[in-house]
């Protein structure tokens, strides 16, 4: 029956009027594609490996880049055997402003591209499944500092790392479980001394040329209401990539740890990647201009919304 409703609202919703309109333009998607490339010239993004901190050492420069400070949330893990060093990247838009608004992405990649029948041992490039969460968040910061009217939400952009599990394989991994956002969610008193967020987006695997974006299961229990809005304007500015069909069942990813701690998150997926899904191919050329502005410009009119 829920499914069946939020469908029935997303279809019948009219257009939006009501809906702030920022200059949106001031969103490319070239730039988030190239964000994406430069990513990917790291190699892999694996924790411990060296292009995990040269990602970590990206974003904080193209943070700098725009004035907006940085802070890194460092701590040490020994979950599922091996001991990792963790870093988690905060970047606050408008810092002073007591609305809070998470976007949040993973920069961490898996090992190896296990699900590639051919090279199960290769590296796994990570374009779609990595890098266009990061792309998509840099990009927002830029278009947001180019705007002329501040949005009424101050933005928390946070970079999670160990999304991809203790040891880097993601959905490869039997035992997996995501490693930043859990530990970001029990120290929340760190950034939010006074009050926890109001809500949170975020974003994983929205590169791909052919995406459809669906509702997900698990956020629709969660924050109905931000999917809501979310998904009408995105079908409403760009219908070539949100679709109204939830998806089948829940993607546990690190909106559940936000959710988990009571502040109502949403998970933007395009989860539908076969077969390039974690394999040598999850490359540059399966990302396009059309999707990163079809996503990111649906983010900058959901920022600029109530």
């Amino acid at each position: 029956m829920r499914k069946a409703l939020l469908i029935l609202l997303l279809l019948a919703t009219p257009a939006f009027a009501q809906v702030p309109s920022p200059d949106v333009s001031t969103w490319q998607g070239q730039r988030a594609l190239a964000d994406i490339t430069q990513q990917l010239s790291f190699g892999v993004r694996a924790m411990d490996a060296p292009g995990h901190q040269k990602t970590l050492d990206y974003i904080e420069s193209e943070m700098a880049k725009l004035g907006i400070k940085t802070t890194r949330q460092s701590w040490t893990t020994n979950v599922g055997g091996p001991t990792h060093a963790m870093t988690n990247l905060v970047a606050r838009f408008n810092p002073d402003n007591p609305k809070r608004l998470i976007l949040g992405t993973h920069y961490d990649s898996i090992v190896r591209a296990y699900k590639d029948s051919a090279h199960p041992e290769a590296p796994m490039p990570g374009a779609n499944n990595s890098a266009s969460g990061v792309a998509l968040l840099l990009e927002t910061a830029r278009a947001l500092k180019a705007a002329k009217t501040p949005p009424p939400w101050g933005i928390d952009f946070v970079f999670f790392d160990g999304e991809e599990g203790p040891v880097s394989l993601g959905a490869g991994d039997p035992h997996w479980q995501p490693l930043g956002s859990p530990y970001f969610v029990t120290h929340l008193r760190d950034f939010y001394p006074a009050a926890k967020p109001a809500k949170a987006a975020i974003f994983d695997m929205v590169c791909y040329a052919q995406e459809k974006l669906r509702p997900e299961e698990a956020s629709l229990l969660d924050a109905s209401d931000e999917v809501n809005k979310f998904w009408t304007i995105g079908r409403t500015f760009a219908p070539a990539f949100f679709a109204a069909q939830p998806t089948p069942q829940p993607i546990y990813d690190d909106h559940i740890a936000l959710n988990e701690a009571k502040i109502p998150s949403f998970l933007v997926i395009g989860f539908e990647y076969e077969p390039w899904f974690n394999t040598t191919q999850d490359t540059a050329d399966k990302c396009s201009e059309a999707a990163m502005n079809g996503v990111g410009r649906t983010t900058l009119r959901y920022i600029y919304g109530p």
